[in-house]
């Protein structure tokens, strides 16, 4: 990986290591295990070189740039088993925006330069990575859209697509919404079956509070009777499931400013802003990861010449 991209990922947030096991993964299934892009070692010369542009299709806010960039990156370091001589080398990226941006149908997002069969070999897992993380992007800034001005933040879930969640995630973010924990290790979330197991919410709070002191721990609830044991057993972040409107209104009277609160449950765009407005912290969205449409993006090679 170039140093440019290194810190170019570095920059947004991603651990290049990671988005490299990442990148190597998808590569390897395209091109299997000798690296073979057959059509393209079939009808380009070893050695010819050309120039691509990264358009989009649709608007949207781009996000990802420095992943494709890694994804070149590898390509431009592959020596095919079959390929006499091989095509590897350098491949130049030069991207015309930034993640986070808004962009038009018809905008060049970056341009990349180098053999040719390392660009076509790169071409679809660069672009299934970056309209991926661009469809969570331009997801996620609707919603962060409609919450404008209300004091509320919309959250991610752990409802990602399995090996992808820190692309995912980082798409959140870059579309204006907030990570909420990566996974079951970085924060305790007492959920209805471990209230059961434990016989209670205050029971299950305190368990997880002795065994892990330094882990921050958040409660689900589904009652304002809940929600006052939640806040008086101690904890500081509630998830308030599947409640209506006026029900939200109860819990954050009840609380008073005690706790964060989190609605959550099969929310929807278009009841976003009602939600907001009962005067919770947080909206969290599965269907930011789990539902979001890529943005359209392609490679447009230039002709020779």
């Amino acid at each position: 990986m170039r140093p440019s991209t290194v810190d170019a990922l570095v920059a947004v947030g991603l651990d290049p290591g990671e988005v490299e096991q990442i990148v190597r993964r998808a590569l390897a299934e395209d091109l299997g295990p000798d690296w073979l892009d057959v059509t393209s070692v079939a009808t380009v010369p070893a050695d010819q070189t050309g120039t691509a542009d990264l358009v989009a299709r649709a608007a949207g806010v781009v996000a990802g740039l420095p992943v494709a960039a890694a994804v070149f990156d590898a390509a431009g370091s592959l020596a095919p088993a079959r390929e006499l001589p091989a095509a590897a080398g350098t491949v130049d990226w030069v991207p015309s925006t930034k993640d986070g941006a808004w962009v038009a149908r018809g905008d060049a997002l970056a341009t990349v330069t180098g053999p040719v069969r390392a660009l076509l070999a790169a071409e679809r897992t660069a672009l299934n990575l970056l309209c991926r993380i661009s469809g969570v992007a331009t997801h996620t800034r609707a919603w962060a859209d409609a919450l404008a001005g209300t004091g509320a933040t919309v959250l991610d879930t752990r409802k990602t697509t399995p090996g992808l969640r820190i692309l995912e995630k980082y798409a959140v973010r870059a579309g204006g919404g907030t990570n909420k924990r990566m996974g079951l290790y970085d924060v305790a979330m007492v959920k209805d079956n471990h209230k059961l197991a434990a016989g209670s919410i205050s029971r299950a709070y305190a368990l997880v509070r002795a065994v892990f002191p330094e882990v921050p721990v958040q409660v689900e609830v589904t009652t304002v009777a809940e929600a006052v044991e939640a806040v008086e057993a101690g904890a500081d972040f509630l998830l308030c499931d599947n409640m209506p409107v006026p029900l939200l209104r109860e819990v954050v009277a009840a609380v008073a400013g005690r706790a964060e609160l989190e609605a959550t449950g099969g929310l929807r765009l278009e009841v976003a802003r009602e939600y907001a407005q009962t005067g919770v912290d947080y909206l969290s969205v599965g269907a930011l990861t789990h539902s979001s449409p890529i943005l359209d993006i392609a490679l447009d090679l230039r002709p020779a010449g």
